[in-house]
């Protein structure tokens, strides 16, 4: 085993001839958690496909040439490398607080057939208040080499990609042959809040991966919006609040906000008789949020859509002031808002213009009533008294279907219960 020293580059020949290896980053400190990952880049030094970007999140490249195996240790074989990555490089992040002169001791250790071959060992004396180091490189000139980097970064993983180009998507070149798809920029932003809902809300994991995982199925994925959540506070609604029910249908909502969004929070809206901006919804505050705006805002007594469309527009399009628009605008960031209600509304012809407003503006309404619906209940054969029970939406399935629009931005599905996820009819 050869122990190298920082700068220090040699043949991997000199070390095995075998170009399957194991990598592995070792780091402790008082205080400190670290995460590691490896890059793949180009000849010029440039992270051009962000799918040799391997992490905790993104635990391997297409071919399998690279593989997270545990939380340190690389799985690589150079020889299914593609011809463009000419460079991996070894990173140590410290997740939270703290700087790498905090280090007690840290090491890159490169392993052939079971053995190890070379190791690099770092020391927090060797750094001052870095927050990321690129610990190892192994590299393609000529012929496969190892190199001791040991070089940190101050600003983190965000000077990290910044280094390798990950965050200029507008300049990132795709490197993968014609049949592969193309390259897809590293967002950071939604590196961060992967990590953010891992470490404070991981009650909301599982529910963003049910998401995406529907969003997929919809071809929805790679689309970019806002998201908003407009609450019926009427009094009828006054048991689903109590339930519980409510606050876990928003906690749906956010885990979605946070597949089309990177800032981890959504825009809560309210109406009864009156509309009402609640605030944001995020990571930080999710937890009680339904309660705690219960106790600003109470409930109330009437239903009233127009006035809450038309103060989330004034609030996303200020121009627009909630008022008529005749010509279409999509210079901004889209806007897609779960409306949930449990009633009719009382100012129909207010809805509709504001349906109709909209429609030139990039927002979508997701209308989505409590209850099944007179329409649903006969198509499945039910009886007089199943009609008779079941919730009229007549007025929703009509924003649903209306002319007069410049494009089709609303869509309207009835449930028991406050559930939703993407249908194929939702489209942005």
């Amino acid at each position: 085993m050869i122990s190298l020293s920082r700068g220090q580059k040699i043949k991997l020949a000199d070390l095995t001839s075998s170009l399957q290896l194991r990598a592995q980053i070792s780091a402790q400190g008082a205080g400190l958690t670290f995460d590691f990952s490896c890059f793949g880049v180009d000849a010029n030094g440039k992270l051009s496909d962000d799918r040799y970007f391997v992490f905790y999140n993104q635990k391997a490249s297409p071919e399998g040439a690279l593989k997270l195996e545990s939380d340190s240790v690389f799985a690589l074989d150079l020889a299914k490398l593609p011809e463009a990555i000419q460079k991996l490089v070894f990173v140590a992040t410290i997740d939270g607080s703290g700087t790498m002169a905090n280090l007690d001791r840290g090491a890159f250790s490169l392993f052939a057939g079971g053995s190890e071959v070379a190791q690099f060992v770092l020391q927090g004396s060797d750094f001052g208040s870095e927050k990321a180091i690129m610990v190892a490189e192994i590299y393609l000139k000529d012929v496969w080499r190892v190199a001791a980097v040991g070089q940190g970064f101050a600003g983190g993983l965000d000077a990290v990609l910044a280094h390798f180009g990950g965050q200029q998507a507008e300049e990132a070149v795709p490197v993968a042959p014609p049949s592969a798809p193309p390259a897809k920029p590293v967002n950071l932003k939604k590196v961060e809040l992967e990590k953010k809902m891992e470490r404070q809300a991981p009650q909301l994991v599982s529910l963003a991966k049910k998401a995406q995982v529907s969003l997929e199925k919809v071809g929805l994925s790679q689309h970019t919006a806002r998201v908003a959540l407009c609450l019926d506070i009427s009094a009828s609604m006054s048991g689903l609040y109590r339930a519980g029910k409510i606050q876990r249908f928003a906690e749906k909502v956010l885990a979605l906000g946070t597949r089309f969004d990177d800032d981890g929070a959504i825009d809560v809206f309210l109406f009864g008789s009156s509309a009402h901006e609640a605030g944001g919804m995020g990571i930080d505050n999710f937890k009680d949020f339904v309660p705690q705006m219960q106790r600003r805002f109470p409930l109330e007594g009437g239903t009233m859509y127009g006035r809450a469309m038309e103060l989330i527009r004034r609030h996303y399009f200020p121009d627009a002031l909630g008022r008529a628009r005749t010509s279409p605008r999509s210079d901004v960031t889209p806007v897609y808002v779960m409306f949930l209600t449990d009633g009719q509304t009382a100012d129909a012809e207010v809805t509709k213009q504001q349906v109709q407003w909209s429609s030139y503006e990039p927002i979508f309404w997701q209308f989505m009533g409590l209850g099944k619906s007179r329409k649903d209940v006969k198509k499945g054969g039910g009886g007089f008294w199943a009609s008779a029970l079941a919730s009229d939406f007549s007025f929703l399935e009509e924003l649903d279907t209306m002319t007069g629009r410049y494009c089709d931005n609303a869509n309207f599905s009835a449930s028991p219960t406050p559930t939703f996820w993407p249908t194929t009819n939702s489209t942005i």
